[in-house]
């Protein structure tokens, strides 16, 4: 025994060992101190990095308006990828608490969030009005009422501090530590000296460490794209996904993600979202210098309904091409003011030029007088892009895209040069598979078998298996939290000394 008590070989203890502090770990966090738990976090990043893509998302939940309806719903956006009856009742009922969570217990104000680019104006209607179910979506909720600029984030961190939960910054987990049958009996970490911390959980070790998007080889192998590019955090590397897979965990849908229109530049980790928010003067070519998919489809978070079927959506490596007029109309990134979200705005506090002339003036955004001079900058065919633009031109005039069907109130015509352009990539937002779970966020092996007090809730083993509407990210990941909070909390005890 060490002075301290615990055994030789235990640096710390506590009854919930919590591994990160965004949505998920924070209510996590919360719910199993609430219920009388000693909780410790051990968080991978400094303080002001610290809270995963919660810190720099939207941070608004989906209003669920009945929980019978929300279960249809889910089984009717989980296609024909399936979920296990228990989780989706689970999160049916867990996800209409919360708001009413949100209020009690983070003390937060919460309001519905208008529908345009900026939160105002009419509420978010649900985005696949189509399936069974979407009239149980109320909208989205947020605190204040806003989105971005982390409120909730900054509610979760004030809460755990109101509470005194012990966090432990800049120590990120390495491996589970388990018996010779398997049970987690707690966590091996790094400490901020770079010494190895051996934290002893009594009850369990809850993974709350985010997606795996900026980790290169899990997304060739699970993504199948083959460069990285990520929206929000750029250490969202899969931790917990490889403890959970060597601890013995079984997976679930991981080619689940949700990806949306970005691109990289020269000194920034992550990539700047790609949208044209004002005027559309734009077509979307393929490496052959062809106009090839229609660029303003009716989209999900992440999936389109395209010839009958839902599809991911981004999922390859265009060329953005467009003229003056559209340049001049506003910042093609937006910028805070406008969508207070993602690293590069919230972190490294990017601001897009008005006019987009800065980004011009850096070679962000390429510039040519011609298109045959823009093919050049592209490496593309210049007839191939010539004849595209010609084409898109036609079907503004005549007010219909017969070649993809591209709405006709977004048809504006690209002009005479000079003409820009930047090369886009599928930037992933969020992966959502991970370590398989049941209704209670217990990790399971292949064959079912839980892996004693070993529990995953948020991106690192979110609910969806394919597609998911606004808010429900957040809102997942504050459900299933608090469900793993809960039941580790009341769990026996475990982690006997080794």
């Amino acid at each position: 025994m060490s002075g301290s008590g615990l055994p030789a070989d235990w640096d710390l203890e506590a009854d919930v060992v919590v591994l990160g502090m965004g949505a998920a770990g924070c209510a996590a966090a919360i719910e199993a101190h609430d219920a009388g738990a000693q909780v410790l976090v051990l968080e991978k990043l400094a303080p002001e990095f610290a809270g995963g893509n919660t810190r720099v998302s939207g941070g608004a939940w989906f209003d669920n308006l009945a929980p019978e309806r929300a279960a249809v719903y889910l089984n009717s956006l989980a296609g024909g990828f399936p979920l296990p009856q228990p989780v989706v009742q689970a999160w049916a009922h867990e996800t209409a608490r919360n708001t009413e969570w949100v209020e009690k217990t983070l003390g937060a104000t919460t309001a519905a969030v208008g529908g345009a680019i900026g939160g105002t104006g009419p509420g978010m209607p649900a985005e696949f009005p189509e399936l069974d179910g979407s009239d149980v979506y109320g909208g989205q909720i947020a605190v204040d009422g806003k989105l971005g600029s982390a409120r909730l984030l900054h509610a979760l961190h004030s809460t755990l501090a109101s509470r005194r939960i012990e966090v432990r910054y800049s120590t990120p987990a390495r491996s589970l530590v388990q018996d010779f049958s398997g049970t987690v009996l707690g966590v091996e970490a790094e400490a901020v000296d770079g010494a190895t911390l051996r934290v002893r959980a009594r009850r369990g070790v809850i993974l709350a460490t985010g997606g795996f998007e900026a980790n290169a080889d899990m997304v060739r192998d699970y993504l199948r794209f083959p460069q990285t590019l990520t929206w929000g955090s750029p250490y969202n590397t899969g931790d917990g996904h490889r403890m959970a897979q060597k601890a013995g965990a079984d997976l679930w849908h991981m080619d689940n993600m949700m990806s949306i229109e970005g691109f990289a530049v020269p000194g920034y980790e992550s990539g700047f979202y790609a949208r044209f928010s004002y005027r559309k003067g734009f077509i979307y070519i393929d490496s052959d210098g062809k106009r090839c998919v229609d660029e303003l489809p009716r989209t999900g978070h992440g999936n389109a309904l395209i010839h009958g079927s839902y599809e991911h959506v981004p999922v390859r490596r265009l060329h953005a091409v467009f003229d003056e007029a559209t340049r001049l109309s506003g910042p093609i990134s937006p910028n805070g003011d406008m969508l207070a979200v993602g690293w590069n705005v919230l972190i490294e506090g990017y601001q897009w030029s008005p006019d987009n002339s800065a980004e011009v003036e850096k070679g962000w955004l390429r510039k040519a007088g011609t298109l045959e001079e823009l093919a050049a900058e592209l490496d593309v065919d210049p007839a191939n892009l010539i004849r595209s633009v010609a084409r898109y031109n036609a079907a503004c005039a005549a007010g219909e895209d017969e070649q993809f069907g591209r709405r006709a109130d977004t048809l504006d015509a690209l002009g005479d040069g000079p003409y820009y352009a930047f090369t886009s990539a599928p930037m992933v937002a969020w992966s959502n598979g991970g370590p398989r779970r049941d209704e209670h966020c217990r990790v399971l092996d292949p064959f079912g078998a839980t892996l004693g007090s070993l529990y995953a809730a948020g991106s690192v083993s979110s609910t969806y298996s394919w597609c998911k509407d606004g808010g429900m990210h957040i809102g997942d990941a504050l459900a299933f939290g608090r469900i793993a909070g809960r039941h580790a909390a009341t769990a026996s005890t475990t982690g006997a000394s080794r």
